[in-house]
């Protein structure tokens, strides 16, 4: 055989040399492996201390059970959510008050007017007009930002404020 590698011009000392090295690298590849699988049974053993297969079965199961009451539990909330989001569309969720004087006689600003709406700007005035004897109160219907009545000037301003609610905010916001 070493005939046939002088024949090619190849000395067979460069050959074994080349295989020994090759037989290192594989060595250096199969003590790695080695401290790869037994750090995995340290592992794998650490893991099933103290317990079977089956107590093991047993808590898997049990997790999966309460995995199934989480995901229940959360489609219950979901649907809770999605009630709740329908229900504040008709929630009043704006307002706008403007206390004023109805009276000369009558100081202290002890009337106002409540402009209660949802995020549509639908909703009502409340107009408390208070006198030295009596107090009044008037409901006026607001659909979409208007009325289908006279307001007052003092409405006209509440309901400018419950229209323009949380405005103020959301650009002072944005402008941070």
């Amino acid at each position: 055989m070493s005939e046939f590698f002088l024949s090619i011009g190849i000395d067979p000392a460069v050959i074994i040399l080349v295989l020994a090295v090759f037989i290192v690298i594989l060595f250096l590849i199969v003590f790695r492996m080695g401290m790869r699988i037994r750090r995995l049974e340290r592992k794998y053993k650490g893991f099933m201390r103290g317990k079977d297969g089956q107590s093991l079965e047993r808590i898997f199961a049990q997790r999966f059970r309460e995995l199934e009451r989480l995901s229940e539990t959360n489609d219950i909330h979901n649907q809770k959510i999605d009630i709740l989001d329908q229900n504040y569309k008709r929630l009043f969720s704006k307002y706008g008050v403007e206390k004023y004087d109805a009276f000369d006689d009558v100081g202290g600003k002890m009337s106002f007017v409540l402009a209660m709406l949802d995020k549509n700007n639908t909703g009502v005035i409340l107009n408390a007009i208070h006198s030295r004897d009596n107090c009044f109160l008037y409901l006026k219907e607001i659909v979409k930002g208007e009325s289908y009545v006279m307001l007052s000037q003092e409405e006209v301003e509440a309901l400018r404020k419950a229209v323009n609610f949380g405005l103020a905010e959301s650009v002072q916001q944005g402008t941070e």
